[in-house]
């Protein structure tokens, strides 16, 4: 039911500006307006919050169908729990009850600040400062590739307590709010995909936060960041899953009707053969991000293996099936009046963004099960 009501609703009111959305390059506001309408713009949120309480399963789901039509719309749902479940994970009652009512609600967004310019996979090089002062902590650094930057209200920010120990206990995390005084954004980034979603670096001049905005205790920043990805790796697998679906439903139909030689192409062993493969990856990636979902919602303790695996394994094989989806429309495949072009050049970042794949082959390797 949660899925055939989300793909109807993505179908009707995401789906028609998806295209318009990624050639202006322009934040799909429309997606935005029916996901909080139908309470999908962040359903991973506690009920107690006024949130819809969606499990992991549910919050994959969700993600899944938006990215079948649009893959910068499934950023909203995915980055609203990848910007709050530090405060979920860590914060304190107060922090939580601040934070995840709004979002709940629909009146803000969360995105997430770990990236610099010089702190990519390598968080431990990270610059931006937080030194107490009073009951406050002044930031000061610049945070790179943020996703919906600009548009979210609230940034969960990861900032430098303690030089000497770095990612062993010397990064803490804070909320810091749009409207604060010091906070500003850089121009956004020209993409290859995901164009309507604003990726902008976010400046931090002297921003004074309020101590009880630290999310968990001083020095537990590094510690939160990592454990949150172990959750959140699972929705970038799901945004995979949902981008090489919608490629393979468009190849799918495509190869019925187009015809060459007299018959359709779909009916040559070689167009079927590929259909197949991209089916039968496509689901192994499925049943992979599901399993770890049900990880990630029970918290076992092989969680960080498979939710690298998950978002590895379903990553590569978007990048596959949709490249396949072009190859399959031929000349067709290559141009802008179709949307697999698109989809291929949207899965190219779920090979990317939290955590490269070769960053997930190290995870997974140094936590087999």
């Amino acid at each position: 039911m949660l899925r055939d009501s989300v793909r109807a609703l993505a179908e009707a009111k995401i789906a028609p500006y998806a295209a318009e959305v990624d050639e202006a390059g322009r934040f799909p506001q429309e997606a935005l307006d029916a996901l909080v309408a139908n309470d999908l713009h962040a359903v991973h949120v506690p009920e107690e919050y006024g949130g819809a309480g969606a499990d992991a399963l549910a919050t994959v789901i969700v993600i899944e169908e938006v990215a079948r039509v649009c893959a910068s719309s499934s950023l909203i749902p995915a980055v609203n729990k990848l910007g709050s479940l530090p405060v979920m994970l860590s914060g304190s009652p107060g922090l939580r009850a601040k934070y995840l009512t709004p979002l709940a609600k629909g009146d803000a967004m969360f995105s997430y600040c770990l990236s610099e310019p010089d702190a990519g996979s390598d968080a431990g090089g990270m610059r931006t400062r937080a030194v107490r002062d009073g009951d406050a902590y002044v930031l000061n650094g610049v945070k790179r590739w943020i996703t919906n930057a600009g548009v979210s209200e609230y940034y969960t920010v990861m900032a430098v307590t303690d030089p000497d120990k770095r990612t062993r206990g010397g990064i803490s995390a804070f909320v810091v709010e749009k409207g604060d005084e010091g906070v500003s954004f850089g121009a956004p980034e020209k993409k290859l995909g995901i164009k309507g979603s604003p990726t902008r670096e976010v400046y931090l001049d002297n921003v004074r936060v309020p101590a009880d905005r630290m999310i968990g205790d001083e020095g537990t920043g590094f510690t939160t960041a990592m454990r949150t990805l172990d959750h959140t790796r699972i929705t970038i697998a799901a945004q995979a899953l949902g981008i090489a679906q919608g490629a393979l439903d468009y190849a799918k139909g495509y190869v019925r009707e187009r015809k060459q030689f007299g018959k359709p192409v779909g009916d040559f062993q070689g167009v079927q053969f590929m259909l197949a493969d991209m089916a039968m990856k496509l689901e192994a990636a499925r049943q992979l991000t599901y399993a770890a979902a049900a990880r990630s919602e029970r918290g076992d303790g092989d969680l960080t293996f498979f939710g690298a695996a998950a978002k590895c394994y379903a990553s590569d094989a978007a990048m596959e099936i949709t490249t396949d989806a072009v190859q399959l429309l031929g000349g067709y495949g290559y141009t802008r009046d179709y949307p697999v072009e698109r989809m291929m050049r949207d899965a190219k970042i779920t090979q990317i963004y939290e955590g490269t794949n070769q960053v997930q082959r190290i995870v997974m390797a140094r936590n087999l099960p």
